[in-house]
């Protein structure tokens, strides 16, 4: 009989993050029994820290983040078109920087994980004082509400301040930590958030030609809906499914990075740094790139190997999009410290003129959206797909709800609304407009989500033009072959530097109440975007869903 044993399930090792003392306040020392010390953390130190957390990646990065996003612009082997997403990715940390305009419009889910030591005190409820600093930090700061709380099984209401955030509470009995306090705190946009994937496979996956042609399967599924490049994490295995996805989240935030490179008979996961290796290698070769075509799929790959019931092998995978938010904390008797990101990014911008990183060497096509419809799809008709344009005029802005509403009026008889026939809709919702700007950050959301709509609306003249992000399926090519339409793929992730210098004006149109999603009427100049489906059948994502790779030839392996 095996004797008894224990060991972490996920052993991490030393802690070498850099931290930045926020505040001592709150937090004091005292004598518990025996004379043993104890350490005592007020509810007002809490909500600092997550008030101070959900201000700080809202705003910066790492800067391991902002190196890989400056490597793209010096890799001689990316496109031009890596070359420009990575250039507009660096513009947007700096416009962020400046504390005003957060990285991204859809500022998040607030997630919070914490591992409390056996001898904190705290007064009441710890997730209501966090909670109270996530409510702080959204209705303070120039950030979007997009949680809805359910009434009835189909009906909802925005909560109009970002709440519930996702508090979740763990002891931490490790010796040493007795007096400490450790975080991590995210924010995960619903564009990264619904790129986390669980699939329930077998032991017939365990090897590593079966192995690689599984994982280039999904990853090309992936698409580039959730703003690559990415941090993409595969864990393979799990003691349950929940927690295989839930350490692939973690992972993507290099939160597991100190884990063991090796496993051993007591179980514990550790990182698979030659398969890291060769899925990064895949990614690289896939031509997806920084989502116009390329080598930058992905900054890095993480690849974590769990224990596993005999009769299940789950797997996860899960992606961090270029608004890389997250930041770990720690209250200790020495007080309150957040991660130190990196408040200078502005450092990592090159030299490098705008012309210089055209799409195939040339600069983009400007197209002047305030003519007539007709016009502007034949001057677009004339360019082939990953064709980079520069948009100047007026665009309509509509989303989820506002496409379900604008469905139920053609339901009951009524005509296509004469913006959506006059101009090109953007798929977006905007965060909140700083006092004295045109906009707030207003960056594109992802287009599959209004795939269903675009048959019909078409057929009546509406969204000829759609802009937004990321791939879309069969049904909208063949929909903008029928009707003569496109969709043009803006870039996901730069919507400070969109609000700064590309959008000149927001007008609401039409449903106040539905706030964000409501339907706006904006004014652009040189908004940049790319061809992606066009009048003709063709769609630029198409050929990168194809699995190339063949057997024997994988990377690394």
């Amino acid at each position: 009989m095996t004797e008894f044993f224990y060991e972490d399930l996920l052993p991490l090792g030393e802690d070498t993050t850099t931290y930045r003392l926020i505040t001592t306040e709150g937090v004091q020392t005292v004598e518990g029994p025996d004379g043993v010390p104890y350490l005592k953390i007020a509810p007002e130190a809490l909500q600092t820290l997550a008030r101070e957390a959900y201000h700080d990646i809202s705003y910066f990065l790492r800067t391991e983040h902002l190196e890989q996003l400056a490597k793209i612009l010096e890799d001689p082997e990316a496109s031009a078109n890596d070359r420009f997403v990575a250039l507009d990715l660096l513009k947007n940390a700096n416009v962020a920087s400046a504390g005003v305009l957060p990285m991204c419009q859809d500022t998040g889910t607030a997630i919070i994980k914490g591992e409390r030591g056996q001898r904190i005190i705290t007064e009441g409820n710890d997730e209501r004082a966090l909670s109270r600093g996530v409510y702080d930090a959204y209705t303070e700061l120039n950030l979007r509400y997009s949680q809805n709380a359910p009434l009835t099984m189909y009906d909802e209401k925005n909560t109009g301040c970002n709440l519930p955030a996702q508090v979740e509470l763990y002891a931490d009995t490790h010796r040493g930590h007795e007096c400490d306090y450790h975080f991590l705190f995210m924010a995960k946009g619903g564009g990264s958030a619904n790129k986390s994937y669980l699939y329930q496979m077998t032991k017939a996956i365990l090897d590593p030609e079966h192995m690689m042609q599984f994982l280039e399967e999904k990853i090309r599924s992936l698409g580039t809906a959730a703003c690559p490049p990415y941090h993409l994490a595969i864990v393979i295995g799990g003691t349950s499914a929940e927690y295989c996805l839930k350490t692939a989240k973690y992972a993507s935030a290099h939160y597991l990075d100190s884990l063991p490179t090796h496993g051993s008979e007591c179980g514990n996961g550790f990182r698979d740094v030659e398969m890291e290796k060769a899925v990064f290698e895949l990614t690289q070769q896939m031509g997806i790139g920084a989502q116009f075509g390329g080598k930058y799929f992905c900054h890095d790959v993480r690849v974590i190997r769990l224990p596993r019931h005999g009769a299940s092998l789950p797997v996860a995978i899960a992606v961090s999009c270029s608004a890389d938010r997250q930041a770990k904390a720690k209250i200790t008797p020495e007080g309150v410290f957040l991660e130190q990101l990196d408040f200078n990014p502005g450092r990592f911008l090159p030299a490098t003129t705008d012309e210089e990183l055209g799409s195939d060497g040339e600069g983009a096509i400007h197209v002047d959206l305030n003519r007539p419809m007709a016009e502007v799809l034949a001057q677009l008709s004339q360019y082939p797909v990953k064709t980079r344009l520069a948009l100047s005029g007026t665009m309509i802005v509509a989303r989820d709800i506002a496409h379900a509403k604008i469905r139920e009026r053609l339901d009951n008889g009524e005509p296509m609304p004469q913006y959506m026939l006059d101009h090109p809709v953007y798929y977006a919702g905007p965060a909140k407009t700083p006092e004295g700007m045109p906009s707030g950050s207003f960056g594109p959301t992802t287009a599959g989500r209004m795939d269903s709509y675009v048959d019909r609306f078409q057929s009546l003249g509406g969204s000829m033009i759609m802009v937004a992000k990321g791939n879309r399926s069969d049904q909208v090519t063949q929909a903008c072959h029928k009707h003569g339409g496109f969709y043009l793929g803006s870039i996901g992730g730069p919507a400070a530097e969109l609000a700064a210098h590309c959008i000149k004006k927001v007008e609401l149109l039409e449903y106040p109440e539905l706030g964000m999603e409501a339907v706006w009427k904006i004014e652009v100049e040189d908004f940049p975007a790319f061809i992606v489906v066009d009048d003709k059948g063709n769609d630029f994502f198409a050929g990168t869903q194809e699995v190339t790779l063949t057997i024997g030839k994988r990377p690394g392996l």
